[in-house]
């Protein structure tokens, strides 16, 4: 069975084609930041907010293509239960970088499929990430390794490259704070095909 990935991110992409599952990509174009802004007006939590947008991306795709399993995902990083949003430019990714430096924060993974316009099952994970202690220098001679496209799209640390040297400890599953909570994913599938 294949199913729908409704977003054009290259790491998790490259998640399901490592775990063999067979799907298209059609990406949700949801406008995140206006969804974030929305929610946090509310008063939600990280958590709920993760949540929330993978399943705002998943129905959107699964609302135009009747009768598929549409998988959406997001993750966001909670540092003292605050949103830390992607970074819109170099200086911010510092900024970021420094807020988070020789600290403790939470990267939480949300993923949900929808088929026919509806959710139909939702899964989040949080995974506790302790950074090490830098220099500013140190932070921008990591940054400078980036590319500016790179370090938008998917944030500041990359953790499937040189990210990992960022951290003391990581305590959660690799592909769940790269994107994607496969063995989960995995498992619904089986039950779904059952």
């Amino acid at each position: 069975m294949k199913i729908v990935l409704a977003s054009k991110s290259g790491v998790r992409k490259k998640i399901l084609e490592d775990h063999n599952i067979e799907f298209d990509v059609i990406p949700s174009y949801v406008d995140e930041d206006e969804v974030k802004i929305s929610l946090i007006a509310e008063g939600a939590n990280p958590l709920l907010i993760s949540k929330n947008l993978a399943e705002i991306k998943s129905i959107k795709v699964s609302s135009k293509n009747p009768d598929r399993l549409v998988l959406g995902a997001d993750s966001v990083i909670s540092f003292n239960n605050e949103l830390i949003n992607k970074p819109r430019t170099r200086e911010e990714a510092l900024a970021i970088l420094k807020k988070l430096n020789n600290s403790k924060h939470y990267l939480i993974s949300s993923v949900c499929f929808s088929k026919n316009g509806a959710m139909i099952w939702h899964h989040s994970e949080s995974s506790e990430l302790k950074m090490k202690n830098f220099t500013e220098n140190q932070l921008l001679n990591y940054l400078n390794k980036i590319n500016t496209e790179t370090l938008l799209a998917y944030g500041v640390y990359q953790v499937e490259s040189d990210g990992l040297k960022l951290f003391e400890y990581i305590k959660g599953d690799m592909n769940s704070i790269m994107g994607l909570p496969i063995k989960d994913i995995i498992n619904y599938i089986k039950l779904y095909n059952k």
